[in-house]
This record gives structure tokens, C-alpha cells and sequence, in this order.
């Protein structure tokens, strides 16, 4: 049987960027060209390059062209733990840990084992936690501006579990959540699990941009709103006072959901406050202990509205029946005793170091980053190739983030995103200094 035109078109350059023939980054004709030179309608050659990107082959970016795909890259770069299959040096997730945790994990287990009911933590917890449990991260929220009663705490396995129990208990699919054009890639994974629909809203150097989402719930029928207001992951902007009260009014206007995450919030001293602090009615605040105490801590929490607690309370069950109780009782402990309080300070202080690192080293590359964050966005002129840097680096044993799991636009940013706490420092400067010549090198 004899292939159609477009089809052989398409299988030759299958095979030539296959072989290598066409390298990665290369840029192919444009449509009207590739028309001209094999002598075929416009609609054929646009039907060839739609079929190679659909297999992975090219990519298609706005205003630039169409361009041979890194196919090298690991599949999900970003979402799946590289650097841990692999041995590379990993700066695309952020373990950050300081040094004598693991000796107070050990004094903390050896106080848990000579007090309290043991037994009763080897039995299946209440779904949402334990009462006096509720009741310490309650005090916990207190610190931070959020007036909870202990019935409107839910604890969870991790602030992404959290997450998932707010998605899974309040969402149907085809509900349309307003998010960044870059957002956090767990929650894009839920939405796409749960079949949500997610509507990108632009964003700002100091957060969401409000005059755009206000738009679009003129436009559609928005159902929540998902924000970082404090550290945006990966941008690394704080929102306003100001700004927070004309996000509120907006939700209040439009019925609007918030949904708040607040994983990488106390980093940032004097902050302002909670968006669940000025409309507790409407905004639901998730966090965790994952990175202010340890990423193996899997415990969080969850602050709603009293009229959503059970919902959620009900996807906990459904998804996880409770929270381990012999790690929700360490973390009440560190938090009782001021072990949070100091490890979250500590922190604090850490990644000002590793911001400063990255600052000299990465001299003359432009960065986005908050001074006090584990990460840093690195934004790339239309000279360089977020795929190829990411490639190269990995030739190097190095693992970075593409903005692919970050972005909720059809038209991906090219840049990188730097994790900055899972590496001593030593490692850091120097792995810093292989991401600068890999983009230095990458400028066409």
C-alpha cells in the first residue's frame, strides 16, 4: 500500500532526527517552507509537523519556530525523583536538612518510647487526627495569624496529601480552577488525575495577576482559585497586604474558593498575613513539615471552613484512613517544644546562604528568587534551550528542573528551576558553577 505524502514526510524526518542527522534544538523550516520544498498544500506540511510533536519528535513554540525535541531528556524531568535512580547531583528537588537532625530523631524517639500510650499509637487514628493532636497544630496556625478551631484541623500524610484530600472531597471533574501560568507540578498532577480544568492566570513579580483573574471569572464559571501568596514555587514572589485584600474581594465577588499553600511560607520573615487570616470563611490553608522539619516528617495539615470538614475528612479516609500516629506524635512534640519554631529559623538563615552562593556564582545570568527561598527560576533568552541545558547538565551528573511540570500554559517558558537545598555547599558552588557554563555555553 502506498503511504500518503505527508506520512513519508514525516518518517524521513523521523529518521533523520532519530539518527542524529538533525540535532536537538535544531530549528526546522516553517510550514509555508516545508510546503514550497516537498511540494505540498500548506494544511499537509502543517499536518507533518502536528504529527511529530505529537510523537514527541519537535516542539512548536509561538513566534520562534519549530524545533527538534531533546528526546535524551528524562521523561517527567521534574516530577520524578532523577537524581535518587540515577546518582546525580540533585538540584531539582529540595530535601533540606540541617546538620544533628538525625540525632534529635533519635532522642525524639527515645522520649516517645519511655512516655505515653505506645499502644495507642499502633491503632487506627480518628480520620482527621486525634483531638488534643488538632488542637496543638491549632496553637501552631495561632503563631501565624490563622484563628482555627481544633474541629476545623485536619491532619494529614504531607501538605501534597493535603492537597489531594481537598481536591478529592470538594472538586468534580470539569470544575475550573483558576492557577498561575506557573504553579506548583503536585497540584497540576491532581487536576489532571482528577480531570479539573485549569485556567493559567498570568503572573507578576508580586503574584497573581488579579485584573486578569478577575477576567476570567467574568468569562467562566470559576470554581476556586489555587495560590501560593507567600514564596510562590517557582517564582519565589510574595503578594502584598494590599494585593491579599483585592484577591478576597474578588473571591467574595465571584464566589470564589481559595485554596492556599503555604509549604514554603516560613521562610519568609515578617510575612504578611495568611490569606486564611483575612477571609477564613473562603480560603482553605494547607501546609506541612516536609521542608521546615524533614521531607521523611510526611505530616501535615490541613485549615477549612467548618462547613467543608467533613468532605475532606472523607477523602482522608478514602485515600490514607488517617495519619501515622507514631510520626503526628513526634511532630507534636517538636512543635510543643520549640523544635519547629528553631529548625524553621535555622532554615531561614540556611537558605540566605545558598541564595547569596547562587548569587555570586551565577553572576551576569538573570535570576528570579526570593533573598530566604530553597530555589531559584532561571528565565532563558530566546538564544538558549531549557532541553539542551537540561540535557548537558545531566551529562554532567547534574539534575535540574525544565519549566514544563511548572507551567499550565500551552507555550512553555524556556528556563530552569534550581533546587538549592538537598546538596551540602560545597557541592552547591560548585555544581552552580557547571549550570552557569552550560548556559553560557548553550547561547546561540
Amino acid at each position: 500500500m502506498v503511504q500518503p505524502r505527508y506520512k513519508v514526510i514525516v518518517d524521513a524526518f523521523a529518521a533523520d532526527i532519530r539518527s542524529g542527522r538533525l540535532s536537538p534544538g535544531a530549528r526546522l523550516p516553517t510550514h509555508r517552507q516545508l510546503a514550497r520544498r516537498e511540494g505540498v498544500a500548506l494544511v499537509t506540511a502543517s499536518r507533518v509537523y502536528a504529527e511529530l510533536e505529537a510523537i514527541g519528535l519537535v516542539v512548536g513554540e509561538t513566534g520562534r519556530g519549530t524545533f527538534v525535541r531533546e528526546t535524551a531528556l528524562p521523561a517527567g524531568l521534574g516530577i520524578e525523583q532523577q537524581a535518587a535512580l540515577s546518582g546525580l547531583t540533585d538540584l531539582n528537588f529540595n530535601s533540606p536538612s540541617l546538620p544533628g537532625q538525625g540525632e534529635m530523631l533519635r532522642s525524639a524517639l527515645r522520649e516517645l518510647a519511655s512516655s505515653g500510650d505506645l499502644e495507642a499509637l499502633l491503632r487506627y487514628q480518628p480520620h482527621a487526627g486525634r483531638q488534643h493532636e488538632r488542637a496543638i497544630f491549632a496553637r501552631h496556625l495561632l503563631a501565624r495569624g490563622i484563628e482555627a478551631a481544633a474541629e476545623q484541623i485536619l491532619i494529614v500524610n504531607g501538605a501534597t496529601h493535603g492537597l489531594a484530600a481537598v481536591v478529592l472531597g470538594l472538586f468534580r471533574p470539569g470544575d475550573v480552577v483558576a492557577v498561575d501560568a506557573l504553579t506548583y507540578p503536585g497540584f497540576k498532577l491532581l487536576a489532571e488525575t482528577m480531570r479539573l480544568d485549569l485556567a493559567p492566570v498570568p503572573i507578576r513579580s508580586d503574584g497573581l495577576d488579579l485584573t486578569a483573574l478577575a477576567r476570567i471569572c467574568k468569562d467562566r464559571h470559576v470554581r476556586a482559585v489555587y495560590t501560593m501568596p507567600t514564596l510562590h514555587n517557582p517564582l519565589g514572589c510574595v503578594m502584598t497586604p494590599e494585593r491579599r485584600q483585592e484577591l478576597v474581594a474578588i473571591a467574595r465577588k465571584h464566589e470564589l474558593l481559595i485554596i492556599e499553600d503555604a509549604a514554603y511560607a516560613f521562610l519568609v520573615d515578617h510575612a504578611p498575613a495568611p490569606v486564611a487570616a483575612i477571609a477564613p470563611e473562603l480560603t482553605i490553608y494547607v501546609s506541612g513539615l516536609s521542608k521546615s522539619v524533614a521531607t521523611g516528617l510526611r505530616v501535615g495539615f490541613v485549615a477549612a471552613p467548618a462547613h467543608y470538614v467533613p468532605m475532606i475528612e472523607r477523602a482522608i479516609r478514602a485515600t490514607a484512613w488517617n495519619t501515622a500516629g507514631v510520626m503526628t506524635a513526634i511532630a507534636c512534640n517538636w512543635i510543643v517544644d520549640g523544635t519547629v519554631s528553631q529548625l524553621e529559623a535555622q532554615k531561614r538563615d540556611d537558605a540566605r546562604v545558598r541564595q547569596q552562593i547562587a548569587a555570586e556564582v551565577l553572576t551576569g545570568i538573570t535570576r528570579i528568587a526570593h533573598p530566604a527561598s530553597y530555589f531559584i527560576w532561571l528565565p532563558f533568552t530566546e538564544d538558549v534551550r531549557a532541553d539542551l541545558v537540561a540535557m548537558a547538565l545531566i551529562r554532567e551528573n547534574i539534575a535540574v528542573s525544565t519549566a514544563e511540570p511548572f507551567a499550565t500554559t500551552e507555550q512553555v517558558p524556556h528556563a530552569i528551576r534550581l533546587a538549592l537545598g538537598s546538596v551540602d555547599l560545597t557541592s552547591l558552588r560548585e555544581s552552580l558553577g557547571t549550570v552557569r557554563d552550560a548556559i553560557n555555553a548553550y547561547t546561540y
